[in-house]
């Protein structure tokens, strides 16, 4: 058995103690970590309940965090991801600059339009918006953002995309429109990824338990 090269605490299922809750940066942190085969050690932590050993590495209780090699640890999930890359550079999914904001603001409009109270505010147009403009680049450059490879874009994206599919289909009834093909093709792409299969959340009510606090809020 390879031994552990990284430590990272992430968000615990409501309910789940051992499984992964409802945090899409979460698991960014461990498709990365998965992506580059690095062995790693998770700790899932109850964020309505954070040990007070979690606390004193985390003052903020913030998850995910990552280890550092003098024993302190890391917050944020842009953060994490840009120092794994640089401590373990190889494979490097790094994407080219021109592309590192595509999809960047998908995940706030889906918050946006998921909290919605009313239907003509444009924020369910403004979801629908942002994700042409990812249909129309990976129809220029797909499979995956950066072309034929997996790349840190996609890694983000992943997560976000599987709670914006269950969290919209469950609490409102909507879905990805149809037209948008090359969207529709790249999901089943990246869930079908094996880091994907290995980091997903095991069941979906794990996803909606853990929004139904914000959607009513």
């Amino acid at each position: 058995m390879a031994a552990v090269a990284a430590e990272v605490c992430v968000k615990a299922a409501v309910g789940a103690p051992d499984a992964l809750g409802d945090c899409p940066f979460s698991q960014r942190v461990l498709l990365t970590l998965e992506e580059k085969k690095i062995p790693y050690d998770t700790k899932f932590i109850d964020v309505s309940n954070r040990p007070d050993w979690f606390l004193a590495i985390s003052p903020e209780g913030k998850v995910p965090v990552y280890k550092l090699d003098d024993g302190k640890w890391a917050p944020d999930s842009d953060v994490i991801t840009q120092i794994l890359e640089e401590k373990f550079p190889n494979p490097s999914p790094v994407a080219p600059q021109e592309y590192s904001s595509v999809g960047s603001k998908i995940f706030s409009s889906f918050i946006k339009f998921l909290k919605s109270k009313d239907a003509n505010d444009g924020l369910e147009q403004a979801l629908v918006d942002e994700l042409h403009g990812l249909d129309e680049h990976l129809k220029q450059h797909g499979p995956y953002v950066n072309g034929e490879n997996i790349s840190a874009v996609d890694l983000s994206l992943a997560p976000k995309l599987f709670h914006l599919i269950i969290v919209l289909d469950h609490f409102k009834g909507w879905k990805v429109p149809e037209n948008l093909t090359y969207v529709h093709a790249y999901v089943k792409l990246l869930f079908n990824q094996e880091s994907f299969e290995k980091t997903k959340l095991a069941k979906d009510e794990y996803v909606t338990a853990g929004w139904a606090p914000k959607v009513n809020a």
